[in-house]
This record gives structure tokens, C-alpha cells and sequence, in this order.
């Protein structure tokens, strides 16, 4: 990078650092001359078929590389991801979003520009309130910066960032206060308050009979898996996942009981965290799907937490203590422990499939999926009963399950499995998603295909929405059906296949596993008054609300 940079070839090489290699979007004319100068980088763009979907694979991206990027003009497009990326904000995922712009004597001098909705900080404004930081880089002598700071920003809070990149800047030649090989500062916690927590934490552990560690969203977006695994086996703890945290542990390890989620979650789960004399919650956000729609049992008198920054001890609260340093704390100063781990969680599943003449069902779809799993296997569920369904799955190793989970949005499946598989490409995904989800955001397995990933969608087909069915039924709930078996004709190359019976989806998994070059969907029909007993659970208590 030269001494006084561009600013646009300054934020490509910010990003590159920051660990972004590919970037998603769709091209419009405001941003289009920073497309360009992505061409000639070590950035590769994805071109998707909508920016919503875009955003929704750059937060995939992020979850697996810690740090994901989008790329999308002014008004029309920028507007197109607001969904998205509140949802990431929700999730703590860490993507910048960077919108092209008028330039600046355009701003000033023709206010009847097109994809113009208002006063030009209309947009920014917007941003303000679903990411962590926003940058207008409208100024050369602060523009770098800027950059730097929402760069550190999302790293510190692991939520999007807003970059504002007006076109007529791009070639200005900024002034970085940054050398090029220096890094961005990294927050660090208290020492006085991290070691009193310590303290406290290892004397409770002491006294403590059964302790449980319950571990949460916020492990996996700071990418803290290692340092859990190494207090989990030095402790010998016996750990629980949320649903947003699901798979921040390999899910068959022998320690791991299930998701907890309440009266909604595994009871082996339930048992061990609310029967707990300690119960130590690592990086679990407190929100009513991770709390069972408020059907959970848990003790402030009986807890440790550790989650945004803070430790909060009982009733004691120990301010700037970051997560990552707490455990790695903990496992230096806990001795190790020979504890017998828990009896095995049984695995839910289906050794008798298929059955000739048997209908699919949701139970049995989950227990064939489980035995099919295997280490080199990724699961990106969308909402609905295909994710509350998924607890009962167990992925082989930690951080290759992804679902929009507390934001609950529809339609993140399948374009956030492109930025998944992307991000990871020795793994492959295993897309599970509704009818409904699908139609929202399906055309995105086109880029899947495009690019000739392999990944499997299996499609939930119960004839429209239902989870809503089982809060308050009605004909608003039934969509249009479609032959999703054969969306080859129109995207290939896809392989397509029908499924209604087991027999039928045996032969259609067995084949789409076989097929390493090109992704395959399966159609798979269920009955609409088929669910998982979580859903049902769901529709219970969410219908006393209406």
C-alpha cells in the first residue's frame, strides 16, 4: 500500500487484513467503480441474485471466518439488506456492509439524483440503529480512519459495521494513520476485575457438587470453541448448548448433554442445568428462544455469567471481562479433574429406515439425517420446524450448525449455506429449509450452483407455514406450491428429486450424497399436521398471546 493511499484500494486492503477474501453483492452504478478495484485485488466478489440474499451470505461468511462483507449500491440496493443485517446485528455477526454513494458535489449539486429517498443522511441514519458503527467517507484526511475504527469497532462488539463510500472518492488519495503491517488494537479485559472473578468462580467450583456449564451464542462468534474445549476437559464439565449456541461443542462429545431451551429443549439437558448447584453460562445471551418462551428453571443464586463484557458472579458484577480471557483464566487456574462424565444423551434415530410404504414424517426425516452426518458435514437451517425439529440433531464437530435463531427471519438458510460453504470449502452443507423460506430467498441456490458447490437442501413440504398453523390456523398460511424437485429446468445444474415415502427419500439422499460436483434438493412431502413436538410445544404457549 502507498504512502498516501486511495481511499477505495485503502479499504480493500483493510478488509483483506481484517480477513475478508470474498466479498458478496450486486452491482449498481453507485458502487460499480469499487467493483472494479475489487477485480484487480485478492478480494473475489460473489455476484448474488438479490442483496437481501447477499447479506445473508456475508453473515454466514462471518460466522465461519469471523468477519464478512457486502457490497451494494445506494437507496434501492442498501435498503434491500436492512432485514438481513438487523438479523446479524440480533446474532452478534460480525459483517460490514458498504454502500456506494452519490458523490459528494452529485449531493450537492443535483438533488434530484436517482435512488435518492430523502436527505442524504437518511441511509446512514438507518444504519445508526441496526450495526455497532457507521462511516461516511466523505472526508480524505479522516476516511482512513474511519475505516479503522468500524474495522475495530465490529471486532470489539462482534456486530455489523456501516461503511458509506461516496463514488467520487474512491481514487482521493486518503491519509492512513495506520502503518500497513500494523494491527488493529484488540480489547483487553480489566486484570484487577478478570482475576477477583477468577477467584470467586474457582471457590464456588470447589464447593460445588454437580456443576454445569450451559455455552452460548457469543462463544462461537468470537470464535472461543478451543478455549472451551480445554476448560470442558480440565474441568470435566458436563455442557449444554442454547439453540444459538447449538454445536459451539461437538455435539456427540461424551460430556455434551443437548440444547437447552427450557421445556422446549432435551430433558437430559433440562435435568442437569436446572438440578445444577453452579451453573456457569458462558457467552449465552438471555432471550425467550434460548430461555424456552420463559418455560426455564434457572437460579441467579446458582450462576455464573459470562456475556458482553461483564461477569456477573450471583448477585456480584465484575465490569470489562471479556469471555475469551475468563476461560483461558479458568483453565490455568483450575486443577484438573477426573470426574466420570454424565450418562450418554441418546442420539435420536431411525435404523429401521426406510419402511416400504411409509410416509415421511419430521421425527424420522431428523433421525435419518443423523445416522447420514458426518465430520465433514455443515447444517444451515432456516426457521420454522425444520429448526426447532434440529435439536434433536447432533453434528460430529463444533461450529457447523447455522441457523437464524433468536432473529428468526425467514429465508437465511439457503443464501447463508453459499457463504458457508464458501468460507469453509472442505465441508459440505446440508441446507434444511421450509417450503415457505424457500420461495422467499431460494432463487440463491442458482449462485450455488453457479459456482458448482455441492451442497444438499432437503425442503420441509407441508403445503405453507407451520409453525403460525400451530399458533392461529387459518388460509393465510397456505402458499403456492411448487415442483421443487424441478428447479434444475430453470437453474441447473441441479439434481432433483421427489420424495413422499421413505423409500423414496432413501434413494433421493443416497444419491444426492453420492454426487460430489453439483447440489441436489429434495422435495420432500409432509403431512401438514406433522411436527416436531418443540413446535407444538411452541404453539402452545405462543397461541395464549393472540
Amino acid at each position: 500500500m502507498n504512502a498516501t493511499p486511495k481511499i477505495g484500494q485503502y479499504l480493500i486492503d483493510r478488509l483483506h487484513r481484517a480477513g475478508v477474501e470474498h466479498l458478496f453483492g450486486v452491482p449498481g452504478d453507485y458502487i460499480l467503480r469499487f467493483y472494479d478495484e475489487l477485480v484487480h485485488s485478492p478480494i473475489q466478489h460473489v455476484g448474488t441474485t438479490r442483496e437481501d440474499t447477499a447479506a445473508f451470505a456475508a453473515d454466514g461468511y462471518a460466522r465461519c471466518r469471523g468477519i464478512g462483507a457486502l457490497a451494494v449500491t445506494y437507496g434501492v440496493g442498501a435498503l434491500n439488506v436492512v432485514n438481513a443485517i438487523a438479523g446479524a446485528y440480533t446474532e452478534s455477526s460480525p459483517v460490514i456492509v458498504i454502500s456506494g454513494a452519490p458523490g459528494i458535489r452529485e449531493q450537492r449539486e443535483d438533488p434530484l439524483i436517482h435512488h435518492r429517498f430523502g436527505p442524504f443522511e437518511f441511509q446512514r441514519q438507518i444504519f445508526e440503529r441496526i450495526t455497532c458503527a457507521t462511516a461516511v467517507l466523505d472526508d480524505p484526511y479522516t476516511a482512513c480512519r474511519q475505516i479503522d475504527r468500524a474495522i475495530e469497532a465490529l471486532r470489539q462488539h462482534c456486530k455489523p459495521v456501516y461503511i458509506e463510500l461516496p463514488r467520487d472518492q474512491i481514487d482521493v488519495e486518503g491519509f492512513p494513520v495506520l502503518s500497513p503491517d500494523e494491527p488493529l488494537p484488540q480489547p483487553e479485559s480489566d486484570p484487577h476485575s478478570l482475576r477477583e472473578a477468577v477467584e470467586e468462580t474457582c471457590a464456588l467450583l470447589r464447593k460445588s457438587r454437580n456443576p454445569v456449564l450451559l455455552a452460548g451464542l457469543e462463544l462461537h462468534r468470537r470464535g472461543l470453541q478451543d478455549a472451551l474445549m480445554r476448560l470442558v476437559e480440565r474441568a470435566r464439565l458436563p455442557v449444554a448448548a442454547t439453540l444459538t449456541g447449538k454445536s459451539v461443542l461437538g455435539e456427540r462429545h461424551p460430556l455434551y448433554l443437548g440444547i437447552y431451551e427450557g421445556a422446549m429443549g432435551a430433558k437430559t439437558a433440562r435435568k442437569y442445568v436446572e438440578e445444577a448447584d453452579l451453573l456457569l453460562m458462558l457467552g449465552v445471551t438471555l432471550n425467550d428462544v434460548d430461555l424456552g418462551v420463559y418455560t426455564a428453571n434457572l437460579d441467579p443464586n446458582r450462576m455464573v455469567r459470562a456475556s458482553g463484557g461483564e461477569i456477573f458472579i450471583r448477585h456480584h458484577r465484575y465490569p470489562k471481562v471479556y469471555a475469551g480471557d475468563f476461560i483461558n483464566a479458568l483453565c490455568e487456574t483450575l486443577p484438573a479433574q477426573d470426574i466420570s462424565p454424565p450418562p450418554p444423551s441418546e442420539i435420536p434415530d431411525a435404523p429401521d429406515f426406510p419402511v416400504a410404504g411409509r410416509s415421511m414424517t419430521v421425527s424420522r426425516l431428523i433421525g435419518r439425517i443423523n445416522r447420514a452426518l458426518g465430520p465433514d458435514m455443515m447444517v444451515v437451517c432456516d426457521i420454522g420446524d425444520c429448526l426447532f425439529a434440529a435439536i434433536e440433531l447432533r453434528v460430529h464437530e463444533r461450529s457447523e450448525f447455522f441457523a437464524s435463531a433468536f432473529y428468526t427471519t425467514m429465508g437465511f438458510a439457503v443464501p447463508a449455506a453459499l457463504g458457508v460453504q464458501i468460507a469453509r470449502p472442505d465441508r459440505r452443507a446440508l441446507i434444511l429449509v421450509g417450503d415457505g423460506a424457500f420461495q422467499m430467498t431460494g432463487t440463491e441456490l442458482s449462485t450455488i450452483a453457479r459456482l458448482g458447490l455441492n451442497a444438499i437442501v432437503i425442503v420441509f413440504n407441508n403445503a405453507g407455514y407451520s409453525t403460525e398453523r400451530f399458533i392461529l390456523d387459518g388460509p393465510f398460511n397456505d402458499i403456492a406450491p411448487w415442483r421443487f424437485d424441478r428447479l434444475g429446468e430453470v437453474i441447473g445444474p441441479l439434481r432433483g428429486y421427489d420424495a413422499a415415502s421413505e423409500e423414496a427419500f432413501e434413494t433421493a439422499f443416497t444419491l444426492a450424497l453420492a454426487e460430489k460436483d453439483v447440489p441436489s434438493i429434495i422435495n420432500v412431502h409432509l403431512d401438514r399436521t406433522d411436527a416436531s413436538q418443540a413446535v407444538r410445544s411452541l404453539g402452545e404457549h405462543l397461541k395464549r398471546q393472540i
